[in-house]
């Protein structure tokens, strides 16, 4: 959540803000005057307990019919303090629920617009001349069954559509990726974690995903538990409640885990192999870092995706995201998309976000430098999902013959293999 006083000291910019996401201004003013009510509403109550204490102090020392006007006097006071105590209460719990439906706030050097209004800011490696080369591309999902790695039909058959098994070198290739990908976190100096596939609600809604992102999570309603889209959720609410001295500043973590997406405003879209998938496994990277730090490891993380789909030799560019295509907890996000042969564009593989203090502020984590204790910062940043790079490494080095050459990043996890070879009918 964004800090109240900023929302008092610079309304307009927290209403360009919200233009820019395309999400609805008029909160702002509604989150205002709760919170005026809010504040309004406990000067009321402390002024009334007070007086209520003073009265409280006069009663053992007065007699008579002094002391009944007193105690008739008090009885009223505490009708009023009763009153004014509910009044406090409704109007702090309506200030949270809409403050807790503001998006962070856009960076000022986010291109405003939708989904088709991103900057491209680099371009990387050279796109493959299929036609020079005298063969035509197959797509991902004929390449992964004729090298017996896709097994989608029986995906569907077990669980439903979009699901898939990975299957004898489709398995390994998995393995291959994230343990290539965790190394080079490692040596990067993130500190690996095998994070929990389900979280509290306090750990979804503190990382920002039951608002606009809640049509696509899936909820345990006997349980009261929701199923991770990602592991950015567990990894932000690994220090919830917590004050991390600014010594051990900053927090790097690589977490593994599978991420599970109902896909709700997807039908139709990427229905044919393991593109947009419900269920995938990925390595996210997780930073916290004090608040002034958060665009320069912003930065970092974007470094650290280039570097790893540079080491898999794909084509890839970077955009700047626009904002009305940013998620909630965002105040900005570079995307790497990586050129899908088939396609004949760019899709996203890799993105990392800058969330400034917007998730530490609902997690309640907070940095102590000296006696002054604050929010600090959390970023997120994918390293490697796993379908979507499994898709861009068949179609942009497969051969002619139907094989694919392996990145040499990933032989030393593929027991050294060079090319997946097709398997024999």
């Amino acid at each position: 959540m964004i800090d109240l006083r900023l929302l008092r000291e610079d309304p307009d910019r927290v209403r360009a803000s919200q233009r820019a996401r395309g999400e609805d201004v008029a909160l702002v003013d509604s989150l205002l005057s709760a919170d005026e009510r809010r504040r309004s509403s406990g000067v009321r109550f402390d002024e009334l307990r007070a007086e209520q204490k003073a009265l409280g102090k006069l009663i053992p020392k007065a007699s008579g019919e002094e002391k009944a006007e007193l105690l008739e006097k008090a009885g009223r006071l505490a009708a009023d303090v009763k009153a004014a105590d509910a009044e406090r209460d409704a109007a702090d719990a309506e200030t949270q629920e809409l403050l807790l439906r503001l998006g962070n706030l856009v960076h000022p050097d986010v291109p405003v617009g939708g989904e088709e209004d991103f900057v491209t800011l680099e371009t990387h490696g050279t796109i493959r001349d299929f036609d020079a080369e005298g063969f035509t591309p197959k797509d991902h999902l004929e390449l992964g069954q004729s090298l017996g790695a896709i097994d989608v039909e029986r995906g569907a058959k077990v669980s439903g559509s979009r699901f898939y098994f990975l299957t004898g070198v489709g398995a390994l290739l998995e393995l291959a990726l994230v343990n290539a990908a965790v190394a080079q976190a490692t040596a990067a100096g993130f500190t690996p974690m095998l994070t929990p596939a389900l979280v509290r609600p306090q750990s979804m809604a503190g990382t920002g995903f039951l608002g606009q992102a809640s049509q696509d999570v899936y909820h345990l309603d006997k349980d009261d538990l929701y199923l991770v889209g990602t592991s950015e959720v567990p990894l932000a609410a690994y220090h919830m409640d917590e004050i991390i001295d600014a010594d051990r500043l900053p927090l790097r973590y690589a977490g593994f885990s599978p991420c599970f997406r109902r896909e709700a405003g997807s039908h139709g879209k990427d229905t044919r192999g393991i593109f947009r998938v419900h269920q995938f496994d990925k390595v996210e990277m997780f930073s916290y870092v004090a608040p002034e730090e958060s665009q320069e490891e912003h930065r970092r993380l974007l470094e650290w995706e280039k570097q790893w789909l540079t080491s898999l030799e794909l084509p890839f560019r970077v955009i700047d995201v626009a904002s009305g295509d940013l998620g909630a907890s965002a105040s900005r996000k570079f995307d790497c998309e990586a050129w899908i042969p088939t396609q004949g564009r760019y899709r996203e593989l890799t993105s990392t976000s800058d969330c400034t203090e917007f998730q530490s502020r609902r997690l309640q984590i907070r940095v102590r430098e000296g006696k002054k204790v604050r929010p600090l910062a959390t970023l997120n940043g994918t390293l490697c999902a796993v379908p979507r790079t499994i898709v861009a490494i068949l179609e942009n080095h497969q051969q002619a013959d139907g094989s694919v050459r392996v990145p040499e990043v990933l032989r030393p996890h593929l027991g050294g293999r060079e090319v997946l070879e097709p398997v024999a009918k």
